[in-house]
């Protein structure tokens, strides 16, 4: 049996916890927003008192990815509780010369040394701010905000030789040396 599975989920103060059998899904709302979660045929989930419970037919444990399921299970209720609770966040340098960002509307608009400007839309959920060469991602859905982290840093990912491009902040560039010259 999964041992992670079997550890019941506590809810803390100022979340709410829904579970809908019929539709297999979970509902989480708290000060951060409102989640969602499907969870699959099978496992079950259920609220007691202030605990989330994942359970699992102890005849179908040992089939396929059963046992994966129910552990990943538990594990997706806990995130999406710490979620809607303190929310995700993720923050972007952008290294380089007149580089920079700006939020237009529902789209973050990116200079990054390209002739044209590159245009990424922002998510339902996501909450984009940019300080002059910080942007900083945050949100409830721990999925969403990295996703988007590494959709807009896959747009001038940064090169080991100058150090430009779009780095998380607490990433670390190994720096190459480049070509020696003769003499």
């Amino acid at each position: 049996m999964s041992r992670l599975a079997r550890k019941p989920v506590s809810i803390p103060a100022g979340v709410k916890v829904a579970v809908n059998p019929g539709s297999r899904t979970v509902n989480f709302e708290g000060p951060k927003g409102k989640l969602a979660l499907v969870y699959r045929p099978e496992v079950g989930v259920n609220v007691e008192g202030s605990t989330v419970h994942v359970t699992m037919d102890p005849a179908i444990v040992g089939l396929g990815n059963n046992k994966a399921f129910w552990g990943t299970t538990r594990a997706l209720i806990a995130t999406y509780i710490d979620g809607v609770l303190k929310g995700y966040e993720k923050k972007l340098e952008i290294i380089g010369v007149g580089w920079g960002a700006r939020v237009q509307g529902k789209k973050l608009v990116l200079t990054v040394g390209y002739a044209n400007t590159i245009e990424v839309g922002i998510p339902d959920g996501v909450k984009v701010e940019v300080n002059q060469t910080m942007v900083t991602v945050s949100g409830p859905s721990k999925q969403a905000v990295g996703e988007f982290s590494a959709n807009v840093r896959s747009k001038r990912k940064p090169e080991p030789y100058n150090g430009k491009g779009i780095k998380y902040q607490d990433e670390v560039i190994t720096r190459k040396q480049g070509k020696a010259f003769g003499s």
